[in-house]
C-alpha cells in the first residue's frame, strides 16, 4: 500500500461545495484476538447541510486537530454507520460531540453490542432519508446479510 497516495490524514479534504473526506490511519481487521497482517485504509465524508450542521458518514478514528478543524466549519450533529464494518469509531465522536445524533443502519446496534463496542445509537436509518437531510443527501438501504449497507454519503447529492 502507498501512504502518499493516501496522506495526509485526519485532515478535510474538499471535493465539491460542502462536500469533503477525511483519510484516516490505517487499521487492522482483528480474528480470534489475532491481528490480521494486512492493514485497510479507512474514509470518512463529511457534509455540511444547508443549516450548517454537518453529517460525519463512516466516522474514522477520533482525531482533536480534526474535530477542531470540522468545528470551524459547522456544528458536527449526525454520525452515520454506513454498515456493519465502518461504525467502530462513531462512539469516540459520540463522547466529544454528545448533542450529535447517532445513526445506526441495520444489524449495527446487533454488531456493536456483540463486539462490546462502547456506542450508544440514539436513531435508525430506514429506507427513506430522515427530514434532517431528506431535501439534500438521497439514501438507499442495500440488503444483503454481513454486506448489507447504507449508501448516503456516496449517494446523490442535489
Amino acid at each position: 500500500m502507498c501512504a502518499a497516495l493516501y496522506e495526509p490524514i485526519n485532515v478535510y479534504k474538499p471535493l465539491a461545495d460542502d462536500v469533503g473526506i477525511v483519510d484516516g490511519p490505517f487499521e487492522y481487521f482483528t480474528v480470534a484476538g489475532i491481528r490480521m497482517p494486512m492493514p485497510f485504509t479507512t474514509r470518512m465524508t463529511v457534509v455540511r447541510l444547508r443549516n450548517g450542521t454537518l453529517f460525519l458518514h463512516s466516522p474514522t478514528a477520533y482525531d482533536e486537530a480534526l474535530a477542531a478543524e470540522l468545528r470551524r466549519m459547522g456544528t458536527i450533529r449526525h454520525l452515520i454507520s454506513p454498515n456493519q464494518w465502518h461504525y467502530a469509531h462513531i462512539g469516540e465522536w459520540q463522547r466529544a460531540f454528545s448533542d450529535a445524533t447517532t445513526w445506526a443502519s441495520p444489524g449495527v446496534r446487533r454488531r456493536a453490542q456483540a463486539r462490546r463496542i462502547d456506542v450508544r445509537f440514539t436513531r435508525e436509518l430506514e429506507e427513506a432519508p430522515p427530514p434532517e437531510w431528506q431535501n439534500e443527501i438521497d439514501q438507499a438501504l442495500v440488503p444483503g446479510g454481513i454486506l448489507g449497507s447504507f449508501a448516503g454519503g456516496g449517494g446523490i447529492l442535489r
